[in-house]
């Protein structure tokens, strides 16, 4: 039984405990209680965990990420700081966009699998625009609506940073909510202002360890 439990669960890490009772229970045996299936689970390390949230990658554009990587992962501190970086992001007013839970051993946190695909695009939020290069950052792009191309040609005349910075914004606004998307813009731009060029260095420094890091997931999304 305890077989045919893991086996449910490795299938797909999203099945709850009720899916699992509902695969595994046979109909000349009794069924096994839920906090069983929990404690057996548990017992051989699938604990319930919150799946990290990573862009959804098309098989097509994970060839082309892995074409890439290679291309550029033997480029120095050089060669990258004559590019520009620049990206959309959606930041969310009020915190995720919902909760989701899946079965994964330990050490398995950015395996694909366990994974939840995401899009950049959704309701109750606030997107924007950022770049940088080296020893530059440029001021953040409050997108009103859908970002078309009279909006980015705007944006690269009046304007013109790898949108890892993204993660830089989020860990300086945790925890702090807003009640509308100017509020939330303005809290953005008023962490992205604070964020130190030291930053950008380091960015710039990991990109080897990023170009190998998707390498080595046949171009699935990394840790970064």
């Amino acid at each position: 039984m305890d077989r045919n439990i893991l086996r449910a669960a490795r299938e797909d890490p999203r099945r709850t405990s009720t899916d699992i009772q509902m695969v595994v229970t046979s109909p000349v045996e009794p069924a096994l209680s839920r906090r069983t299936i929990k404690r057996r689970l548990q017992a051989n390390g699938l604990h319930g965990r919150r799946p990290v949230r990573k862009p959804f990658i098309s098989e097509k554009n994970r060839r082309a990420r892995v074409a890439w990587a290679r291309a550029h992962l033997n480029w120095g501190r050089a060669e990258w700081a004559k590019h520009i970086w620049s990206d959309e992001s959606k930041f969310n007013m009020f915190g995720s966009d919902g909760n989701a839970w899946i079965r994964r051993p330990v050490g398995a946190r950015y395996l694909p699998k366990y994974q939840l695909p995401t899009v950049k695009h959704g309701g109750g939020s606030c997107m924007v625009w950022g770049c940088f290069s080296a020893g530059s950052m440029w001021p953040l792009r409050r997108i009103q609506g859908v970002m078309d191309r009279f909006q980015y040609d705007d944006i690269l005349e009046n304007t013109m940073r790898s949108w890892a910075l993204r993660n830089e914004l989020e860990r300086r606004l945790k925890g702090v909510r807003a009640t509308n998307v100017d509020q939330k813009f303005a809290q953005l731009e008023a962490a992205w202002k604070t964020i130190p060029l030291s930053v950008v260095d380091t960015l710039l420094d990991s990109m080897p360890r990023r170009c190998q890091a998707v390498i080595d997931a046949k171009g699935f999304a990394t840790k970064y």
